[in-house]
């Protein structure tokens, strides 16, 4: 009887944006599937703490660090064949949210949202390619977007701008990356709880009272959507978006 081959062991994954929230789940689940997680988030702290927690030893490497700063995202790509000899998987989930009013909105405002949000996702989508195509064993790229890419909402005009470009940069690296096996998908989570958002008084009930399901989506629920389209059974999947809002979109309900 052949042995089945464990399609997570000894892939590596790049997580941006993991010290807390959402990325901190994505590389969570990915260390209990047993693969390499190199977890980034800017604020070295809160990078290091999640390592502590995450208690995976040498197959978590802690890199904090700018994740819209295009040379050190190429350096993230090196750190990441160094230390752990290949990039299988890529989630691009660092980013960035100014709020503020159309009128008033300043151009450093909205150029620290694109640099990041879309600048820091298009260079290490580029740089973790270019290393997936010399492997040559093919691989997966995930932005995250937001349901703010697909409705409007007050005072996000920037950011919902850059998270739309997010799904179109997924459907246009389809004609790049598909002839080496390399997909690239996006998730666009709707109203999340996080340590942010938990400290933000009235967000779940405000949340549970205009999504659908009835609550509003807990980090688990972002990540095993991640999870699915980087994974083994997604192989045939490029260029989509998966929303993971509980139904908000279907009917949009603004919040006051």
């Amino acid at each position: 009887m052949s042995q089945l081959v464990d399609p997570w062991k000894n892939k590596t994954a790049i997580v941006t944006g993991a010290g807390q929230g959402i990325g901190f789940e994505i590389a969570r689940q990915l260390l209990g599937r047993g693969a390499r997680v190199l977890l980034n988030d800017n604020d070295e702290d809160l990078a290091r703490k999640a390592a502590v927690l995450l208690d995976a030893g040498e197959r978590c490497h802690v890199l904090p660090g700018d994740a819209g700063d295009v040379g050190f995202i190429r350096g993230m790509v090196d750190s990441a064949v160094r230390v752990f000899g290949r990039i299988d998987m890529v989630v691009a989930n660092a980013g960035l949210t100014v709020f503020g009013d159309f009128f008033d909105y300043s151009p450093e405002s909205f150029a620290r949202v694109m640099r990041l949000n879309l600048g820091g996702s298009f260079f290490l989508a580029q740089a973790a390619a270019k290393e997936m195509r010399r492997q040559g064993e093919g691989g997966s790229i995930l932005f995250t977007s937001s349901v703010t890419g697909h409705q409007a909402h007050r005072n996000l005009t920037a950011y919902g701008m850059s998270k739309a470009a997010l799904e179109m940069l997924a459907r246009n690296l389809v004609i790049e990356l598909s002839s080496y096996r390399i997909t690239v998908n996006t998730v666009a989570p709707g109203a999340t709880l996080t340590e942010r958002t938990a400290g933000d008084t009235g967000y779940e009930k405000m949340w549970s009272a205009l999504t659908p399901m009835g609550r509003p989506a807990t980090v688990a629920d972002i990540a095993q959507a991640v999870l699915f389209l980087i994974g083994p059974d997604a192989r045939h999947i490029t260029g989509q978006t998966l929303i993971v809002d509980g139904g908000w979109t279907a009917v949009s309900p603004g919040p006051e």
